[in-house]
């Protein structure tokens, strides 16, 4: 495992309630532009599983538009705040793919034959996401200020609106550079689709398996190596050895054991093998992220108590929060709401759907903290452990396995894009209250995008049957929360053989890697492995994990070599070819519905 630098200990700047932020043209842009994304992010999680933090991408358009605009008609300039208002607004629109629209609600039509009108959808959707965003401003403290956990996402969205308003030619280009990598991706996506590039699966067999059934493979698309220059390279090792363990070593010897069964000799075994797979991964990361923010237990108490007097650090942030009275009614409307629709909708008991809705407050901070520590928010296993408590509790009820699960899962993501939204305000001195309400903002805009566009591409049970059987659709988070859902219909004794045993094992392995990193010495902390990012890599495709540490790998070298450059392009570049392959590829699914391709 490479060295890895230790979080930077960033100085944060007074609060600024002096320059425009929550300006009517700042949440419009951020709401438009979030529409756009949100689509990005539900193609991408339908294909692959995954959703992407799109804030620099937000800021970066918005920042070229704007310029543009007062070139041609002396518009008033795009300020900071106000761009930061906007990159928040629209980074929470994208990120409401992970409410339900490329997991439990697809999964649901599958097992049921349940279909969700489009009203529904946005209903659902946006209630789902205010409770990931209470229980987020409820978190920013303890994360932000007194872990001071790194937020990746957060931390590099910041970093830009600084550079980008210190230098406005600076800004131009980094614009630029987001472009060319949106054009690239967008490129590289329409030539695997037209000219058939596959997947450039690794020659050799382990045990009764080959390369390519176990995953292993050199993906042609730039999408996930773009993802791994993002996370970093000790994030993306780690998930290299994660996916070595799982899927070269664990994957054999279960196929031996016949804990899974073989699929097609020449195909790819992923379904066949995750159902099984994503047990250990799912408690790796669940007792990794319990452990590290067990350490800080007396400051999370006394601050609920409050009663701890602020250190010098945690008084260093902005103040201007959400007034409490305010804060509380939220809490209190928005998890009632949210209880109200798993019944209305899916006739989920009062009992089952409050305590849904509670275990979400536990797991969000679970996912805070890994989406903190890798800029990954795993939003899946957080909902497996709902499901797995509803398989206990209520083993034959389908609707509340997924459903119940579906807010703890995408309440958790959005605590996490809260939490990376709020790391950016505190690195420029931006309001956490104007920041919340912009996230509000957001989520609407999401919710109704992002339904429409799921609509478009899923459309009826017969249309996703039909992508269910389409190997270009691997679906792989589906495939989890399906394969879940259909374990506990029949009881938690039906756990695949073994899986009780590798959780326990997994479990305690996350444990002392989370000690680990908090107890080591410096020196030897950064050759620790991510645990969070090692469970992570059991639950997808190795290809995605082999092409995430080439990310990794590169931009450790660029930052090595060309610092300077690096720390101007690397991210934006990225992020411009994330953001060209998912809207070409929506663009693609369009046109397949349509009959044109």
């Amino acid at each position: 495992m490479a060295a890895a630098e230790e979080p930077v200990q960033h100085t944060y700047p007074p609060l600024d309630l002096e320059s425009p932020q929550l300006t009517i043209r700042a949440i419009l842009t951020g709401m438009v532009l979030g529409a756009v994304l949100s689509l990005c992010n539900v193609y991408m999680g339908l294909k692959i599983g995954w959703g992407f933090n799109m804030s620099i991408t937000a800021a970066l358009l918005s920042f070229g538009f704007y310029s543009a605009l007062k070139k041609a008609f002396e518009v008033r300039d795009w300020g900071k705040l106000e761009n930061n208002i906007n990159q928040t607004a629209a980074s929470s629109a994208a990120s409401i793919s992970s409410a339900g629209l490329v997991a439990p609600i697809p999964a649901l039509t599958l097992l049921t034959g349940y279909e969700m009108e489009l009203w529904q959808l946005i209903l659902w959707t946006f209630s789902v996401a205010c409770v990931g965003v209470v229980v987020a401003l409820g978190l920013r403290r303890q994360m932000l200020v007194v872990d001071n956990l790194p937020f990746p996402n957060g931390i590099a969205a910041g970093e830009t609106l600084n550079e980008m308003y210190a230098k406005g030619s600076e800004a131009i280009a980094r614009v630029k550079a987001l472009l060319a990598g949106a054009l690239f991706g967008a490129v590289m996506k329409l030539a695997i689709a037209l000219i058939k590039i596959p997947n450039l699966y690794l020659p050799g067999a382990l045990g009764g398996a080959s390369l390519k059934n176990l995953t292993f493979a050199l993906s042609p698309s730039p999408l996930f190596v773009a993802m791994g220059a993002i996370i970093g390279i000790r994030a993306g090792l780690s998930m290299l050895v994660g996916a070595v363990v799982a899927w070269a070593i664990v994957g054999p010897m279960i196929l031996d054991y016949g804990w899974a069964q073989p699929g097609k000799p020449d195909g790819v075994w992923f379904k066949n093998l995750v159902t099984w797979l994503l047990w250990p991964g799912v408690a790796m990361m669940v007792t990794a992220s319990l452990t590290s923010f067990a350490f800080s237990w007396k400051s999370v108490v006394a601050a609920i108590k409050g009663t701890r007097k602020r250190t010098e650090v945690e008084s260093a942030g902005p103040e201007d929060e959400v007034p409490r009275n305010v804060y509380i009614g939220a809490v209190v409307g928005i998890l009632l709401a949210s209880v109200v629709m798993q019944f209305w909708f899916f006739g989920i008991g009062w009992g089952l759907a409050t305590l849904g809705v509670l275990l979400t407050f536990l797991l969000a901070v679970v996912a805070g903290r890994v989406s903190g520590e890798t800029g990954i928010t795993p939003v899946g296993p957080m909902g497996k452990v709902t499901q797995l408590t509803f398989g206990v509790i209520e083993s034959g009820n389908v609707s509340a396995n997924l459903m119940a699960a579906n807010v703890t899962g995408g309440a958790a993501s959005q605590c996490g894009d809260l939490l990376h939204d709020l790391k950016t305000g505190l690195l420029i001195g931006a309001s956490p209250r104007q920041q919340a309400y912009a996230q509000f903002f957001g989520i609407l805009a999401g919710a109704i995008a992002g339904s429409v566009g799921y609509m478009v591409l899923v459309g009826d049970a017969a249309q996703l049957n039909a992508m269910w059987e389409d190997k270009e659709w691997a679906m792989p988070a589906v495939v989890q929360w399906k394969a879940v859902a259909e374990l506990f219909a029949k009881g938690i004794e039906n756990l695949p053989q073994g899986a009780i045993e590798a959780m326990l094992l997994a479990g305690s392995i996350g444990i002392v890697l989370a000690v680990a990193e908090k107890r080591a010495p410096k020196k030897v902390r950064t050759w620790i492995p991510s645990p969070t990012a090692l469970g992570l890599a059991f639950v997808i495709p190795a290809y995605y994990s082999v092409s995430m540490a080439i990310g990794g790998v590169i931009a450790w070298l660029l930052f090595t070599k060309k610092a300077a450059w690096a720390k101007r392009f690397v991210i934006v570049i990225a992020a411009g070819v994330i953001a060209g392959d998912s809207l070409t590829g929506v663009a693609l699914a369009v046109l397949k519905i349509l009959g044109v391709m």
